[in-house]
């Protein structure tokens, strides 16, 4: 059943089911027909790869078998055009921490670690293409680069379970090299800085009287990048040169400032609140763990935010790491809250569907490295709809609309306008407590805990990607910049919170947030600043299922599905407790200290990777002002004397924004948890 390789006692090789379904094999051959003209078929099955610390008895070899749905294989050589996909090697997928989980509980503890690839053949016609020329036309429909590698040599898997050396830290030089160091770092690292930010940054360091470290401007960019400051909302305006009284941020404020009607929270946390009514509460008693009927107000929360550098980039991840991200916002309400229902939503621009093209539909190109609107839609709703309905959530609201015109006269002079940069929209309506709504301060000494799956070299600097123009960034940071999702380690993530908020008074929970844009370097500053607090950290602490990964790296990465709280000293025992019956990873990273200092230490390295005031990253950096004049729209009077109203009509049956739209609200099922129909 097993090979000997070298640094592990036994590694184990089995052959699994087919990967695709009949659907899938269909579109991924006519999606590659067109590239390949003399495919004839192809096909996919899944390889487990299992590393043993001690030998199987034969019963046990059965059962793995049996929980892997797999058979025995003893091949490890590769015909032509049959290659392997795997996860990047060093790294622990999340499918294999789960699977590992499981075949653990199951008794197998000589599993020290089982992963899964998947084997792909293709055939082609007689004379059509050598291997590598096909390997390399097929390999990017088949594999997700950030997570994923592609080899030919079956006997090199062995490379899954190496650890390789970890990345040092850099130092950007502007102690001799100046703005121009800042300068260049900001165009490698696609840190999205301003020239205000970069003088900023400069004169701080300057007079720090040190260089920066990567992992601080990372940190910096990601927390005052666009996407988490709302920079553009919070700027000053001059309109025709008038100065503007209000932002646009306090223009919106105004309606709630004014009329706060039944609002009890807007505009200060994860989520708005408002109050509710008298409902039942059903959920199992602390101390005896029956089911219980619990008669209060239950208040409302609601969110709508938005994922859309990631679902231009990559659909499917994007749109599903979008509402994973809301329901987390959710979840991380005042002192934790419970999720009820989401919405999702796509402005695109217009479709040109093959076959289906309409009047209005003309080509004006867009950049090569975002996905086209017809590729949003067939993926983006899928990946926001799986993500849900794995979570538990029923999606049952959502719109679409598209949208391209020609403005200033169109034209070669004239401008278009649309949405090749999408709107994904994540939203939903919860729950929560009256006595949970507001977070609470904590004291020095109060432990920073990270909830939820590791770190992995993942969404590394979204927050800032996100703030760069559509087409001005580079194709790798971009697809860097996208997050993948893991919607089972977040309902584990949930169920914890659950538990602590049903506590009540005993909730261990003092404040939390999610981890999202800028990973922790945003979250972690943001959770003790809200209390006053600075915090000294263990970049060690840190779980990481890729050992390679730099300080900046593990720090700053948005791998998902995780949050970061506040628990009180007294209350960790009981806190440990709840995640160890929710199988949910937990970890220490530090304690919050009353000097308003951010300090990250490598034990590692014996360095301090980040070493800041916080009144450097939060305080008062450079701010936005705009000057802009109005122009008149230009155009025509409309004409109806030859319009065909027949033809009218057709067309705006056919515009997606009247069309049905039930396929995005009806791909999963409405009725998951249980509360709605």
């Amino acid at each position: 059943m097993g090979v000997r390789e070298p640094g592990l006692a036994t590694l184990s090789h089995l052959r699994g089911r087919s990967a695709l379904t009949p659907f899938r094999a269909r579109r991924l051959h006519d999606s590659l027909i067109r590239e390949l003209p003399g495919l004839s078929s192809i096909t996919a099955e899944y390889r487990y790869f299992v590393a043993l610390r001690d030998a199987l008895s034969g019963e046990q070899e059965q059962l793995l078998a049996r929980l892997l749905n797999a058979r025995q294989d003893s091949s490890s050589a590769a015909p032509d055009n049959r290659f392997l996909v795997v996860p990047r090697p060093g790294t622990i997928s999340p499918w294999s921490s789960k699977a590992t989980d499981i075949l653990h509980n199951c008794g197998l503890h000589a599993v020290d670690r089982v992963e899964r690839g998947v084997e792909w053949h293709v055939s082609m016609n007689a004379g059509d293409h050598g291997a590598l020329l096909t390997q390399a036309i097929v390999a990017p429909h088949i594999h997700d680069r950030m997570t994923q590698a592609v080899i030919t040599e079956f006997d090199t898997v062995q490379a899954l379970f190496d650890h390789a050396a970890a990345r040092p830290m850099q130092s950007i030089d502007v102690i001799t090299g100046g703005r121009a160091a800042l300068v260049e770092a900001n165009r490698e690292m696609g840190l999205a800085l301003s020239d205000d930010e970069i003088t900023y940054l400069l004169e701080q360091f300057l007079a720090l009287e040190r260089n920066p470290n990567d992992i601080e401007l990372m940190m910096f960019a990601q927390a005052n990048s666009e996407h988490c400051r709302h920079k553009i909302f919070n700027c000053r305006w001059t309109i025709d040169g008038e100065d503007q009284t209000r932002t646009l941020f306090q223009m919106i404020r105004h309606t709630h400032s004014s009329h706060p009607g039944r609002v009890l929270s807007a505009y200060e946390d994860n989520a708005a609140v408002m109050s509710g009514s008298p409902a039942t509460w059903f959920f199992p008693d602390a101390k005896s763990r029956r089911y219980q009927s619990v008669e209060e107000g239950v208040d409302i929360l609601m969110k709508v935010e938005t994922h859309n550098h990631p679902t231009a980039i990559s659909p499917y991840p994007g749109a599903a790491t979008g509402s994973g991200g809301e329901i987390r916002d959710e979840a991380a309400t005042g002192r934790g809250a419970r999720f009820k229902a989401g919405l999702t939503g796509f402005s695109v621009s217009n479709l040109r569907i093959p076959g289906f093209a309409q009047p209005w539909e003309q080509d004006h190109g867009r950049p090569g490295r975002i996905a086209s609107a017809l590729e949003i839609m067939l993926e983006g709703p899928i990946g926001a709809a799986s993500f849900n309905n794995e979570f538990g959530r029923p999606a049952l609201c959502g719109y679409f609309r598209t949208l391209e015109l020609e403005v200033n006269g169109g034209g070669a002079e004239g401008e278009v306008r649309g949405y090749h940069k999408p709107i994904m929209v994540a939203g939903g309506v919860g729950a929560i407590r009256r006595e949970q709504i507001a977070k609470n301060g904590f004291p020095e000494g109060t432990r920073i805990v990270v909830l939820g799956g590791p770190a992995m070299l993942i969404g590394l600097g979204g927050g800032a990607a996100s703030s760069i123009a559509s087409g001005e960034g580079e194709e790798t940071l971009d697809f860097a910049s996208v997050q993948r999702d893991n919607p089972e380690m977040q309902r584990r993530c949930q169920e914890v919170i659950d538990r602590c908020w049903q506590l009540g008074g005993d909730n261990p929970i003092q404040s939390l947030h999610d981890v999202g844009a800028g990973g922790l370097s945003n979250a972690v500053p943001e959770l003790v600043d809200g209390a006053e607090r600075g915090g000294n950290f263990d970049l060690r602490a840190i779980p990481s299922d890729d050992p390679g990964m730099s300080p900046m790296e593990i720090w700053c990465n948005e791998a998902q599905e995780r949050y970061v709280l506040a628990i009180g000293a007294a209350d960790v025992e009981a806190f440990a407790a709840i995640c160890a019956r929710e199988r949910c990873p937990w970890a220490i990273l530090g304690t919050a200290s009353e000097a308003r200092h951010l300090l990250v230490a490598d034990a590692h390295a014996d360095t301090r990777p980040v070493d800041l005031p916080m009144s450097l990253l939060l305080g008062n950096p450079p701010g936005m002002h705009r000057k802009v004049s109005r122009r008149p729209p230009p155009g025509d009077p409309l004409d109806f004397g030859r319009l065909d109203l027949d033809e009218a009509l057709g067309r705006v049956l056919r515009l997606p924004g009247i069309a049905d739209k039930t396929f995005l609200i009806a791909i999963g099922d409405r009725t998951v948890g249980g509360l709605s129909v």
